[in-house]
C-alpha cells in the first residue's frame, strides 16, 4: 500500500490492520513518534492525519492510505529552521523526560493549525488525551500561546509585506 508520509510517498507491504505507528516506526522509519501504552489513553504516539490529531497506535495503517500523515519529523518548515512550535517548547523549557513531547508537539500543531488563537480552555480540551508523566502542563500551555503568537507575528509580517511596492 502507498502512504504519503510528510509530503513523501512510501511503499509499504503490511497487513491492512497493522497499526500505523508500527508502519512509521519499523517500515518507514521515522522514529520520533513513539510508543506509550498502546491503547491510546497517553498521547505519546500523536500523528496528524489530514491535519486531525489521532492515536496511530489504535489507528489500523488502512485508514491512513489517500490522506497526508504528518509525523514530528515533518512539522518544521525545511531542515535547519524549526517549527514555532518547537521553537517555544524549547524556549519554555516544557520537556523534562521528553518522553510524550513528539505527541504533544503534533497535538499542539493541529489545534494551532485548525485555531491559531486558542483560548486556555481550548488549549486544554485539544491537549487532554496527551499525559505528561512529569506535570508540565502549565509549560504546554505557556509554549501554545508563545507558538501562536510567534505564528500570528509572522502571518502580520508576511501580509505587510505582501503588501509593499517594489
Amino acid at each position: 500500500m502507498i502512504l504519503s508520509i510528510n509530503n513523501t510517498t512510501h511503499e509499504v507491504d503490511v497487513d491492512a490492520a497493522t497499526p500505523l505507528l508500527w508502519v512509521i516506526r519499523e517500515q518507514v522509519g521515522l522514529t520520533g513518534t513513539k510508543f506509550g501504552c498502546g491503547i491510546g489513553q497517553c498521547g505519546s504516539c500523536t500523528v496528524q492525519l489530514d491535519g486531525v490529531a489521532i492515536r496511530s497506535c489504535l489507528t489500523p495503517v488502512q485508514s491512513a492510505v489517500g490522506k497526508e500523515i504528518t509525523t514530528i519529523e515533518g512539522i518544521a518548515p525545511n531542515k535547519t529552521e524549526l517549527h514555532a512550535i518547537q521553537q517555544a517548547w524549547i524556549e519554555e523549557q516544557i520537556p523534562q523526560c521528553g518522553y510524550c513531547q513528539s505527541g504533544q508537539i503534533i497535538a499542539a500543531h493541529a489545534l494551532l493549525t485548525n485555531n491559531p488563537a486558542p483560548t486556555d480552555d481550548e488549549i486544554d480540551e485539544a491537549m487532554s488525551g496527551n499525559v505528561c508523566r512529569c506535570g508540565t502542563y502549565p509549560r504546554v500551555r505557556k509554549g501554545i500561546k508563545r507558538a501562536a503568537a510567534e505564528m500570528m507575528t509572522a502571518v502580520n509580517t508576511k501580509n505587510e509585506n505582501d503588501g509593499e511596492m517594489d
